[in-house]
């Protein structure tokens, strides 16, 4: 842990805005991977422009949800950030109470779920030069069970547990040297889904 706060809990439209854009969805992912990055290094991932990086950069910052990072080089002319916490959640019943907050809160849930679907389809496209072992270990399964709301809050919150023993053994992994210290290990996104349904 980094001492900040996790998933801080957003609650107010104008951070679900900022955040449902799908330029500073990118960028956002960018520093999660990069943890500290400068808007040319974001820029280059995204391939957009620098100044254009940097607007959505400050606006994300604008809501607390980025900040600035102490500089990484002796260049003073580079402005570092970082993410404000490890991550972020949104909650259903904190946009239940108005017809337009609710609205918002489908569309960004919707824009979420492409962005995520987009990255899994990268994966079936990409997935024949990552070689054997990463496709051995990769995993698409969908279960379907009998619960209530109560035994489904259960499992997503143990599940949430496991991720992140496994999230502080990679932190701890990049803290002792990264690579160096554990090669082959790779950034890795797993996506959860769970939600009632009528057949």
């Amino acid at each position: 842990m980094t001492g900040r706060e996790r998933n801080r809990r957003i609650t107010d439209l104008g951070t679900l805005k900022a955040l449902a854009h799908p330029l500073r969805m990118q960028l956002y992912r960018g520093l999660t991977v990069a943890r500290v990055a400068t808007a040319s290094h974001l820029a280059d991932q995204v391939g957009e422009a620098v100044s254009l990086v940097s607007y959505h950069l400050r606006k994300l910052a604008e809501h607390g949800l980025i900040e600035e990072a102490e500089p990484q080089s002796a260049d003073g002319r580079e402005r570092w950030w970082r993410l404000s916490s490890d991550g972020v959640s949104i909650r259903d019943e904190d946009f239940r109470d108005a017809p337009e907050k609710a609205a918002a809160h489908t569309a960004a849930s919707r824009l979420f779920a492409e962005d995520r679907m987009d990255m899994y389809r990268r994966w079936l496209d990409e997935r024949t030069h990552w070689g054997a072992e990463w496709n051995r270990s990769a995993e698409s399964s969908e279960s379907i069970l009998r619960l209530t709301a109560d035994e489904l809050a259960e499992l997503n919150a143990e599940m949430l547990a496991l991720l992140r023993r496994y999230e502080e053994r990679g932190r701890a992994a990049d803290a002792a040297g990264g690579a160096d210290v554990s090669p082959g290990r790779e950034n890795v996104s797993v996506h959860t889904y769970s939600f009632p349904f009528r057949a």
